[in-house]
C-alpha cells in the first residue's frame, strides 16, 4: 500500500481519504450535480466551507500553490490545519499543479509550453518536459499527504482547462486522470462584476445547470470586484436543492467512480511511468468554454 506515496516522493503510509457508505457509482440522491473549487486567494474560502456544511454538500477541490489575500500561500503552514479538517469533513481532492501553469503549447521535440501565473503574478512562459509536468502533478499530492495524512486522489484539473491529447498522455501515464467541467457548469465567478453582476450569474446557473453536471468555481478570484461566493453560492445550492438535486463528490460522478475508488496498488501500477511524452503538435487542443460562451442564453 506504500507504492503510490514512495512514487509521491513520500514513504508514508496514509489512511484512505473518507468514503460514503453507498454502493460504488451511487449517488446520495438521483439529481446529483458535482461542485469543485480551484485555489484562489482564500479570502472566502471559510465562507464556501460553511456554506457547503450548511447544505450537507461534498465538493472537490484542485490545489495548487497560490497566493493568497493575507501574503503567505495556499498550501503553507497557515492553511494546512484548514485542510486537513476539509478533509476529514469528507470532500475530495486533486491537482491544480504546483505553480499553475496554463498550457499553451505542445514542442516539436514533445515538451510543452506553458503560462505560469496565479492571482496577480506577473505571467512568465514556461518549457517542461512530460516528467517535469508529471512532477508539477505529484507535488500539490504531496503536500497533501504532509498536511492532512490522507492521501489526495490521482485526478487534476489543468489550469483554466487548458490541454492537449499530448499532455493528456504525459499525466494519464504518470497516474493523473484530467477532470474538467460542465459547460453549464461555468459559473463566472472569475468573470468582471461590472460586466457580469453577480445576479445575473445566479439566474444563469439556475436557469443551465442540470443533474449531472460538473460546476467550477474558485476559493477567491483577484480581479473580481463584487464577490461570487457566498453571494451567489447559497442561493444556488438552496434553488438546485429545490429542484430535487444533490451535491456528490467526484468519486461518485459514473466517468470517474471507477477510477478514484481503485486499488492503491492499481495507482502504482499507473504511476511506474513517468517519463512519456505523449504525440507532438497541437492537433485537438482542449481550451476550457470562453466566458461569451459558456454564458450565452
Amino acid at each position: 500500500m506504500l507504492a503510490p506515496f514512495l512514487l509521491l516522493g513520500l514513504a508514508v503510509t496514509a489512511p484512505a481519504q473518507p468514503q460514503n457508505t453507498a454502493a460504488p457509482g451511487a449517488a446520495p440522491c438521483d439529481k446529483p450535480v458535482y461542485l469543485t473549487f480551484d485555489t484562489g486567494h482564500m479570502g472566502v474560502a471559510p465562507l464556501i466551507v460553511d456554506t457547503l456544511k450548511r447544505y450537507d454538500a461534498k465538493a472537490t477541490f484542485f490545489l495548487a500553490q497560490e497566493p493568497t489575500m493575507d501574503g503567505g500561500q495556499t498550501l503553507d503552514d497557515k492553511w494546512a490545519p484548514w485542510w486537513k479538517q476539509l478533509a476529514e469533513q469528507g470532500h475530495d481532492f486533486g491537482s491544480h499543479t504546483w505553480y499553475h501553469d496554463a498550457w499553451s503549447a505542445d514542442l516539436p521535440d514533445g515538451k510543452f509550453r506553458f503560462k505560469r501565473a496565479a492571482g496577480e503574478q506577473v505571467p512568465q512562459n514556461v518549457v517542461l518536459s512530460a516528467a517535469e509536468y508529471c512532477e508539477e502533478l505529484k507535488r500539490p499530492a504531496r503536500r497533501f499527504l504532509e498536511m492532512t495524512g490522507r492521501p489526495m486522489s490521482m485526478i487534476f484539473r489543468a489550469p483554466a482547462g487548458r490541454t492537449s491529447p499530448a499532455l493528456i498522455a504525459a499525466a494519464q501515464a504518470c497516474g493523473f486522470r484530467h477532470v474538467g467541467w460542465s459547460a453549464s457548469g461555468f459559473l463566472g465567478d472569475e468573470l468582471p462584476s461590472d460586466r457580469y453582476p453577480n445576479q445575473a450569474l445566479l439566474e444563469q446557473a439556475l436557469r443551465r445547470v442540470k443533474p449531472g453536471d460538473i460546476l467550477m468555481a474558485h476559493l477567491g478570484i483577484w480581479s473580481r470586484q463584487d464577490p461570487w461566493a457566498p453571494t451567489v453560492l447559497e442561493p444556488l445550492l438552496q434553488g438546485l436543492k429545490s429542484r430535487g438535486m444533490c451535491f456528490a463528490p467526484l468519486r461518485d460522478h459514473p466517468e470517474y467512480v471507477a477510477w478514484m475508488r481503485r486499488p492503491q496498488e492499481a495507482v502504482a501500477r499507473a504511476a511506474s511511468t513517468t517519463g512519456a511524452t505523449g504525440a507532438s503538435g497541437a492537433s485537438g487542443a482542449s481550451v476550457a468554454p470562453s466566458p461569451k460562451d459558456a454564458l450565452r442564453r
